[in-house]
């Protein structure tokens, strides 16, 4: 039985805007609005602004919260200071990654854990299995937010024109409470372009006059509104891992490249603990596939699923792939065998409809923005 799209509290601004939508992980949600090659260089260049609110919120109390989200997920959030955030992913007993996270520690007994929105109900799900017998309680809380983000160099400048929170001292990695545009927010700065940027978790009824509000003060500064298309491209050149591309439950940290995620030395138990040593001490002694930057040498783009040849073989396969609007040429990320994933390895390929395409292997990212 096929169920209507949610739609976020900016679907009907969106279609004034004219944007081409599409049906994302159950939300219908803008792709584009115009170019994507626009907004792609809107991003990196000046500014862009973003309807992020199809990410699913999760708010986790009580006087154990920390104890039970450090056994639930592979990081240790006891470490994490009030005000900060922390990236980490929940897997199964087997390894297998269920979904990367971002915790943002609101107080000293509140945490919000934001998981990607395809996998929402099953991260809220995990969790509220996982937290029986801690003094914790799991709370959906996917239809409380609306979340907007400003991406890119000139995000500062738009945010100090209609905030006067302190945007300065917020740390990469952070989140503190602020009012902008007369709006309550959470304003945080993660990101996932590649750019500095700042992210808005608001109440719903507030996201169209914060949308407008942002509009207009970035107006002098090149800012555009952004679809999910150009966040896919900007992702992809500053080498961030997406859900169901690169990560998936087939793969722990570990096989990904993420093992650094994994916190073996914080107290107590957690999920997937034995799975994940034993999958450590693989990636020692018989590494298995590397996740690879793959840059074009021709035109021709390529698509998650396709395969990684050299020597007339199959080496590996694409996870992602696209034009890369800033270096001119498509490029992809990839899981390629060991013994081919070094830089500079020559004789590798992708097979784009039986023809073997010649592509460069490079270090991730492909893209750094100048601090």
């Amino acid at each position: 039985m096929s169920t209507a799209p949610r739609l976020t509290a900016l679907d009907a601004l969106h279609r004034s805007l004219g944007a081409t939508m599409t049906d994302f992980a159950g939300w219908d949600m803008p792709l584009r609005y115009a170019s994507e090659r626009d907004e792609h260089n809107a991003v990196r260049t000046r500014a862009g602004l973003f309807d992020l609110s199809h990410m699913g919120e999760i708010t986790v109390t009580g006087p154990e919260a920390a104890a039970f989200l450090s056994y639930a997920l592979v990081g240790n959030i006891a470490t994490v200071g009030t005000g900060r955030a922390r990236y980490t992913m929940i897997v199964q007993d087997d390894g297998g990654i269920v979904d990367d996270l971002i915790v943002y520690r609101l107080g000293e007994t509140e945490y919000m854990v934001v998981a990607n929105a395809g996998n929402a109900q099953i991260v809220l799900d995990a969790l509220t299995e996982r937290v029986g017998g801690f003094d914790a309680a799991v709370r959906d809380d996917r239809d409380a937010y609306a979340l907007l983000a400003v991406q890119g160099p000139e995000s500062p400048a738009i945010m100090k024109a209609v905030t006067d929170a302190d945007l300065d001292g917020l740390k990469y990695y952070a989140g503190l409470p602020g009012t902008v545009a007369g709006v309550p927010a959470l304003i945080a700065r993660t990101g996932y372009t590649g750019e500095d940027g700042f992210e808005l978790f608001v109440a719903p009824e507030h996201a169209e006059q914060l949308w407008q509000a942002l509009t207009d003060a970035g107006a002098p500064h090149g800012l555009i509104p952004c679809g999910l298309s150009c966040r896919d491209t900007l992702r992809l050149e500053a080498g961030m891992p997406l859900y169901g591309h690169e990560l998936t439950t087939a793969l722990t940290p570990f096989d990904a490249g993420l093992g650094r995620v994994v916190k073996f030395e914080k107290e107590g138990d957690f999920i997937g603990r034995e799975a994940l040593k034993a999958a450590a001490e693989r990636a020692e002694t018989a590494p298995p596939r590397k996740l690879v930057g793959l840059i074009a040498e021709g035109r021709r783009v390529p698509r998650a699923g396709f395969p990684v040849v050299a020597d007339g073989k199959v080496i590996g396969e694409v996870t992602s792939g696209a034009p890369s609007p800033t270096l001119g040429r498509p490029i992809a990320m990839a899981y390629v065998d060991a013994a081919f994933a070094a830089p500079g390895t020559a004789g590798v390929g992708v097979d784009i409809r039986g023809t073997h395409e010649p592509y460069e292997v490079v270090a991730l990212p492909f893209y750094k923005r100048q601090k």
